[in-house]
C-alpha cells in the first residue's frame, strides 16, 4: 500500500510541474510576437527562444508518452535550463529597446513569466520532496525486498534545473600590497 501511495504522490507532484511548464511555454509565443515589431533585426534571439521552447515541449511530451525516467528527466532539465538561458538573453535584449521595455504588454508578460518561474520553482521543490520520500520508502527494509518485484527497482528521477543566475561566477577580490 505504501509504495503505491508514494508513487502516486510523486506522479501528482510532477503533474503540477507539467501545468506550470505548459503555462510558461504558452506565454513565450506572446512575448516573442510582441517583441517582433520592435526587434526585427534581433531575429536570431527570437528564434533561439522559440527553438528552446519547442525542445522543452518535446521533452514534456516524451515524458507523458514514455513515463518518468532518469534519462527523460535529465533531457527535460537540460531543455528547460536552455529555455531559461534564452529567455534571459531575450530580457537583456529587451533592455536595449526603451520603447519595447516601456510597452505595457511586455511588462505584463514579463510579470506573468516571473510569477510562473516562481511557481515552477515551488512545484519542482514539491516534486523533488515527493521523489525523495518515494525513493527513501522503497529503499527501506522491508519495502526494498518487494519494490523490485513490483517494478520499482529504479529510483525515481529528480528534476534538476540550472538557474544561470545561481551559476554565475563569484566576483574575484584581490588585495595588492
Amino acid at each position: 500500500m505504501g509504495i503505491v501511495k508514494y508513487n502516486n504522490l510523486k506522479d501528482n507532484a510532477f503533474a503540477q510541474i507539467d501545468v506550470q511548464l505548459h503555462r510558461r511555454h504558452d506565454l513565450i509565443p506572446n512575448l516573442v510576437e510582441t517583441c517582433k515589431g520592435y526587434m526585427s533585426h534581433e531575429k536570431q534571439t527570437l528564434e533561439t527562444v522559440i527553438k528552446a521552447r519547442n525542445q522543452a515541449i518535446s521533452c514534456l511530451e516524451s515524458i507523458k508518452k514514455n513515463g518518468l525516467n532518469n534519462n527523460l528527466m535529465s533531457q527535460l532539465g537540460n531543455a528547460e535550463s536552455l529555455l531559461t538561458k534564452s529567455l534571459g538573453q531575450l530580457q537583456i535584449t529587451i533592455e536595449d529597446y526603451p520603447d519595447l521595455k516601456a510597452n505595457e504588454s511586455i511588462a505584463q508578460l514579463n510579470e506573468e513569466l516571473t510569477s510562473t518561474e516562481n511557481r515552477i520553482s515551488y512545484a519542482r521543490q514539491a516534486y523533488n520532496d515527493e521523489v525523495m520520500a518515494f525513493n527513501t520508502y522503497k529503499q527501506s527494509f522491508p519495502q526494498n525486498l518487494l519494490a523490485s518485484s513490483f517494478g520499482h527497482s529504479e529510483n525515481a528521477p529528480l528534476l534538476v534545473l540550472e538557474n544561470p543566475k545561481l551559476r554565475s561566477k563569484s566576483p574575484s577580490v584581490s588585495f595588492h600590497s
